[in-house]
């Protein structure tokens, strides 16, 4: 339960309609589980900018004030918004009082707000001459079940649907539109970061739409973005069309087993399914790392701990570094991403953990051999055995539209490490462990091409298709 004080602020930021009463709810919500001032949480979600907050504080003090300096109840306002920063609000009239899910109920006598300036808006530049928003951009994109949304300076609006670029009927916006546009979804350090840096990876909250991977970065014609929706609950294997098989690589306690696949290819989706099975069905410590984090877990039987680099953590490595100390049994590395953490990730394996990553590589051999490649050849011989031993598993995969072009539909490579494949890393004869996989059917191996065909024989996927995908093209003729 909120206090006296953050009531008021949640009556006054409802008001004056920086929050909606869903977005203050989740914010009520959150508030009880980091146990965090109302303002502070508001502002961690992104609901609300740190000028925002300072105007909502600003006028909780002058109303606290006004009633003699004693505890505050939540007031019933109906004071009108001013239409532009520094400008004087009209005169109230009594209204009903706003309703406030989850707020403690206001008492007493009906008071009016204190008129003070409203809040200057997160952009700081002109309004563009286009009414279209941030907000209004991404919904269209979601009503049209877009995996991508680009948002491109001098350039028309597009969404990425089944796996091609499709035009946003929005319009083409300027390169100041734009700009103003996509700093709606960032803070103000945020802002300065991208000034900064001329690129940022972040994930954005849109209250009544939901949570967005976003990418923003500089090109010439100005600033771009790319938004991804990311489900406000993990998927499951079936939600992703993946075999129940799978299930399988949640049974391992300790050692590496990886998801790899082109950019877009869905394996930070498979590797959330998985993580969610092990947080219903063990009492283990999950850490994961993160940039940014996307699938956010609940406590189920598990304790997650999420933390973002650059912003929980200096980098990847350092977290894998601090990771080993802090009692894990699961650590979740969002992408490996350099020799230091493919380095830790080994040694977090061999130590007894579960390490769970991604890597862009597009089939099994050659992630192993990614791996090994980035030792240098004095470490070769040591690393090859170290893998041996902790390499579980490697599932590599690919998103292939359909036939009517409508969606994509998984294919995948399995590889589940048995000693004989084992040997062949030791012995340097990664080349032949295709020829242990076409046997290795009843373990539950698969290679692409027969992931592939089988979609084809199903009618999913046309041999067209299916030879752009294929690692040998010639068995998809027509």
């Amino acid at each position: 339960m909120p206090s006296q004080e953050d009531a008021l602020l949640g009556k006054i930021a409802l008001h004056y309609k920086l929050v909606t009463p869903e977005t203050l709810n989740a914010a009520v919500e959150r508030q009880g589980v980091l146990q965090k001032p109302l303002g502070d949480v508001l502002l961690e979600l992104k609901v609300i900018s740190g000028e925002q907050l300072k105007w909502l504080q600003n006028a909780q003090q002058q109303y606290i004030a006004k009633q003699g300096g004693g505890a505050a109840p939540a007031p019933a306002v109906s004071a009108p918004r001013p239409s532009a920063p520094g400008a004087a609000a009209p005169a109230p009239a009594p209204a009903p009082r706003p309703s406030a899910p989850a707020m403690p109920r206001a008492e007493g006598h009906v008071v009016n707000l204190p008129t003070a300036p409203a809040p200057k808006p997160i952009v700081a530049a002109p309004r563009p001459a286009t009414t279209v928003t941030l907000k209004d951009i991404l919904q269209r994109g979601m009503e049209q079940r877009a995996s991508d949304v680009h948002i491109h300076s001098g350039a028309p609006l597009q969404m990425r649907v089944g796996g091609n670029l499709k035009e946003l009927k929005l319009g083409q916006l300027s390169a100041k539109d734009v700009e103003t546009i996509i700093r709606q979804g960032l803070s103000e350090e945020e802002q300065k970061i991208l000034e900064e840096n001329l690129d940022y990876d972040t994930a954005v909250i849109i209250p009544g739409l939901g949570r967005f991977r976003a990418s923003f970065y500089k090109q010439q014609r100005g600033y771009d973005a790319v938004f991804r929706p990311i489900p406000a609950r993990p998927p499951t294997l079936g939600e992703l069309g993946l075999p129940s098989s799978l299930g399988k690589l949640a049974d391992f306690h300790q050692g590496l087993v990886l998801f790899t696949g082109p950019a877009g290819s869905g394996k930070s989706s498979t590797l959330a399914a998985i993580v969610s099975m092990l947080n219903e069905s063990r009492e283990d410590h999950i850490i994961t790392v993160e940039d940014p984090i996307e699938y956010v877990f609940a406590k189920k039987k598990c304790v997650v701990n999420q933390r973002q680099a650059g912003k929980h953590t200096q980098s990847f490595s350092n977290a894998l570094r601090a990771a080993l100390r802090e009692d894990p049994d699961i650590i979740v590395i969002g992408e490996l991403r350099d020799l230091e953490t493919i380095q830790l990730a080994i040694t977090a394996a061999e130590t007894g953990h579960l390490v769970l990553g991604t890597l862009h590589t597009n089939n099994a051999i050659r992630t192993i051999n990614r791996v090994l490649d980035v030792f240098p050849p004095k470490q070769q011989s040591q690393i090859r055995a170290m893998v041996s031993e902790s390499l579980r598993a490697i599932v590599s995969q690919r998103l292939i539209p359909t036939t009517d072009n409508t969606r994509r539909v998984p294919a995948l490579e399995v590889l589940y490490v048995k000693p004989a494949i084992s040997n062949l890393i030791r012995e340097e004869k990664t080349f032949q462990i295709r020829s242990v996989m076409q046997t290795g059917r009843a373990d539950g191996m698969m290679l692409l091409d027969d992931s592939i065909d089988q979609l084809v024989k199903q009618g999913q996927v046309s041999a067209s298709t299916a030879r752009r995908f294929a690692e040998d093209p010639k068995r998809f003729p027509g």
